[in-house]
């Protein structure tokens, strides 16, 4: 399945949404529905599409290590810190140019949340959890856990997935 094809079927998911929303707006007079808990939503009946364009060119080597197996970070050469997500620049001494340094595998699921209300661009997947891990060398890291058990204190590893049905390169967290 391809991009285009993932989207036009949430393009059609959507404008059944918004039909059925219609018909709950024209019964109660507010577009208010129930969760699957039977809480009340609110769904507000603006459409936006966003769609946006990021300059990867300072950071491409990040990409770069997914496809080799590898999860990389930047390191400032003049303070130590790390950076991740990875970028070009420490704000702390204005220096660009940092160096690559792998990240561990191994850490602590810190935090986590369950997403069972998602953003329409998601709405193709199954309930799923986000977790803030701290790996070994201190950093936190926000990804998928690939999980159906999760704890605050649990052994994670950070590993390269295909996130489908789009076929693209991401890392998740799973158990250890």
């Amino acid at each position: 399945m391809t991009i285009n094809d993932v989207r036009e079927k949430l393009q059609q998911q959507i404008s059944q949404l918004i039909s059925s929303l219609d018909q709950v707006v024209q019964m109660y007079g507010m577009p208010i529905i129930q969760d699957k808990n039977g809480n009340p939503l609110w769904i507000d009946v603006r459409e936006m599409t966003l769609r946006y364009q990021i300059p990867i060119k300072k950071v491409q080597k990040f990409f770069e290590g997914l496809k080799e197996g590898k999860i990389l970070a930047t390191k400032c050469n003049k303070c130590g810190t790390i950076y991740f997500p990875p970028q070009d620049d420490c704000p702390k001494c204005k220096i660009s140019g940092l160096e690559w340094v792998e990240m561990p595998d191994e850490g602590e699921l810190v935090a986590y949340t369950i997403i069972n209300v998602k953003p329409p661009s998601f709405s193709h997947y199954q309930d799923y959890i986000v977790g803030i891990a701290r790996m070994k060398n201190g950093i936190n890291v926000t990804a998928w856990v690939n999980s159906k058990e999760v704890k605050v204190g649990m052994k994670v590893k950070l590993r390269i997935t295909k996130r489908e049905p789009e076929n693209y390169l991401t890392y998740e967290l799973i158990p250890a």
